[in-house]
């Protein structure tokens, strides 16, 4: 069992940015997959970002391509997604989750393991 827990959300301007990350117990990541979602209120949750175990491969949403970067550090067990100028359509909870099988499986929005998220506030 992999327990995941994201920190890092809170209330920036249009334009800010912030850097999530995403702490992992139970296990080690080194054999999973890692991946941002976000779920906007009223909306579904959306596949952000994913990156493999290794760190080499990584695949975004085309709504955050070249605006967001995932990253990782096994050896801290961690997971992080930098957010940089911010929209109010960034607003969302924000999801860390963990799959067993590649990256991709995470861009279709399966995963084994999800975090409770947390908030990004994005005032206009």
């Amino acid at each position: 069992q992999v327990q995941l827990v994201e920190s890092g959300g809170g209330l920036v301007q249009a334009g800010g940015s912030l850097r999530l990350s995403c702490a992992a117990s139970g296990r080690s990541l080194i054999s999973y997959a890692m991946g941002w979602f976000r779920q906007a209120p009223g909306k579904e949750r959306e596949f952000v970002a994913a990156i493999n175990w290794s760190g080499d491969t990584t695949y975004y949403a085309d709504s955050v391509k070249g605006l967001f970067t995932i990253s990782r550090d096994n050896a801290k067990n961690t997971v992080y997604l930098q957010m940089s100028r911010l929209k109010p359509e960034d607003t969302a909870v924000y999801y860390c989750a963990a799959d067993s099988g590649t990256a991709v499986v995470l861009t279709t929005g399966e995963a084994n393991f999800w975090g409770k998220g947390t908030l990004v506030t994005v005032s206009s």
